[in-house]
């Protein structure tokens, strides 16, 4: 039962879209089977088999690992505060910050690099190929993933004015539906398991 509550969720937050639409008639079928398809594929993926289970538990002690780095520098910077935890206590500000602003450093320089401009690119391809959403509004869906709701649009900066409404309402509904990089690695260094976020 507590399963059906999750597909009742969908359909509220659907039926609420559709009767909230100025243009019923305007709404793609097309895109809304595709997006629920492709998670529901995601999600088997992850949930029921073995190969899911092992990519995205290898790819989360992967990301633990690299976040690892950071309470070995910020233990270094600030001492007991971060690793004195039993007599200290949890301080956001010095085990929690650190590791959003590592993150928030290497996205910079991945970005400077030029490699998480093709990483964004190959996935809004595919998003553009599948879904037939508009090449700007998927490449901001995909951005949110990685740098967050903010800076997202400023990679569309050129394509904004010329958009739809509905291309305008998809991209902030993408960037209200996902969290940043340095945002979930702040939630690991909170104790989550990173496999479960990633699933997420």
């Amino acid at each position: 039962m507590e399963r059906l509550i999750g597909l009742v969720g969908i359909a509220c937050i659907l039926g609420i879209a559709v009767l909230f639409s100025s243009n019923r008639k305007a709404i793609s079928i097309r895109v809304v089977a595709w997006g629920l398809g492709l998670q529901m594929i995601l999600a088997l993926f992850i949930l029921r088999t073995s190969l899911g289970k092992a990519v995205f538990h290898k790819a989360g002690e992967l990301i633990t690992t690299l976040l690892d780095f950071t309470k070995v520098g910020s233990g270094f910077v600030f001492g007991k505060l971060v690793t004195d935890i039993p007599s200290m206590g949890f301080i956001f500000a010095f085990q929690v910050l650190p590791t959003i602003i590592f993150v928030g450093s290497l996205m910079g320089i991945a970005y400077h690099l030029g490699i998480m401009q093709r990483v964004v690119s190959v996935i809004a391809k595919v998003m553009v190929k599948t879904m037939g959403t508009s090449g700007a509004e998927s490449l901001s869906a995909v951005a949110c993933v990685f740098v967050g709701q903010s800076e997202a649009p400023l990679m569309i900066k050129p394509y904004i004015a010329g958009m739809t409404r509905s291309e305008l309402m998809a991209i902030m509904t993408g960037g209200m539906a996902t969290i940043a990089g340095s945002v979930m690695a702040a939630y690991i260094g909170m104790g989550v398991p990173a496999a479960h976020l990633l699933a997420a």
